[in-house]
């Protein structure tokens, strides 16, 4: 039987529960191009309804051990959730390290779970563009609830995670000082905080630490100030407490009008970024080409300057 590579059937497939073809969308997902626009033409106005909470902290901090057992946890209620693991690329395959998936393998069998680790690939914009088409995939076969794990703290992470509905910063005992905090830009994009491997010394030390910078913060009155919440992950204490804040923050964005304000906002950058890169892809075309080579010639001559080089370059492109 041949293979379906159609993205019109796929999603069609996809919205009756093959994983499979779910598994093949996400590959268009990521690698971009035409199928990719096709995938979220199918996806967009069925999106809308998914939930979407950001886990991420430096590596080693229990963020998988921690999102497995927040699935079980889930689980235990009856709720079917989906987990975009972002990978760090192999260097030499361009796919996503497997290792988040390896531990949330207790879940593999779980209709209920679907697991994807996903690694920027040849996306024109990374994962940046290539994560909020995914989300909206998994949101328009139904899932309600969609977390979003980062490998770690660095500028694409924390935005990948900050873009998530509730962002939950994951640290440990002893993790730092503030200065660290800030500079990783968590304090910015978080809305709970995580204390993990809170079995470890150091705990009261850190909560201090986390309130002291909150208090910093300049908040108003009816903002909402991030809990923070001490968890073991590897034997699941505190992640019903984790769940009731993330209900929490999901009810107070919902209530203030914070949730629309966000969502609206990223729709914005979304679109920005889209047409940045498009851009960019537009720029890469016009700086080809004999005339190219001519006035690049002419600025290494110092004959032309840049600016006029450039300007005459794009002379001729539509506004």
């Amino acid at each position: 039987m041949p293979r379906v590579t159609d993205p019109d059937e796929l999603f069609a497939a996809a919205r009756t529960g093959d994983r499979g073809a779910l598994a093949r969308l996400l590959s268009y997902v990521e690698r971009g191009g035409e199928q990719a626009r096709r995938v979220g033409r199918l996806a967009y106005p069925l999106s809308g309804n998914a939930y979407t909470v950001g886990l991420t902290g430096a590596p080693g901090a229990g963020k998988s051990t921690l999102t497995s057992a927040l699935i079980g946890h889930l689980r235990s209620l009856a709720i079917e959730v989906a987990v975009l693991a972002i990978d760090p690329s192999s260097p030499f395959t361009g796919g996503a390290i497997l290792g988040d998936r390896v531990r949330m393998q207790d879940h593999a069998t779980d209709p209920g779970v679907f697991i994807r680790s996903m690694a920027t690939r040849g996306h024109l914009g990374g994962l940046s563009l290539a994560t909020p088409e995914a989300v909206r995939l998994l949101d328009a076969i139904g899932r309600e609830w969609v977390m979003v794990e980062t490998v770690g703290v660095g500028q694409v992470e924390v935005e990948v995670a900050g873009k998530a509905d509730t962002t939950v910063v994951v640290v440990n005992p002893g993790w730092g000082d503030s200065v660290q905090a800030n500079k990783a830009g968590l304090m910015e994009i978080a809305d709970v905080f995580v204390i993990n491997k809170a079995d470890r010394k150091g705990v009261d030390e850190t909560r201090r630490d986390l309130e002291q910078m909150l208090e910093l913060t300049d908040l108003p009155h009816d903002a909402w100030r991030p809990p923070i919440v001490a968890t073991i992950a590897s034997s699941s204490q505190g992640v019903d407490d984790l769940w009731d804040a993330v209900l929490a923050h999901r009810a107070h964005a919902e209530s203030s009008g914070q949730l629309a304000e966000r969502r609206s906002f990223r729709a914005g950058e979304e679109l920005r970024e889209i047409v940045t890169n498009r851009l960019r892809e537009r720029a890469r075309t016009i700086c080809t080409g004999e005339r190219w080579d001519q006035l690049t010639g002419e600025v290494v001559d110092q004959t032309t300057d840049p600016w006029t080089a450039a300007d005459e370059m794009l002379a001729g492109v539509d506004a």
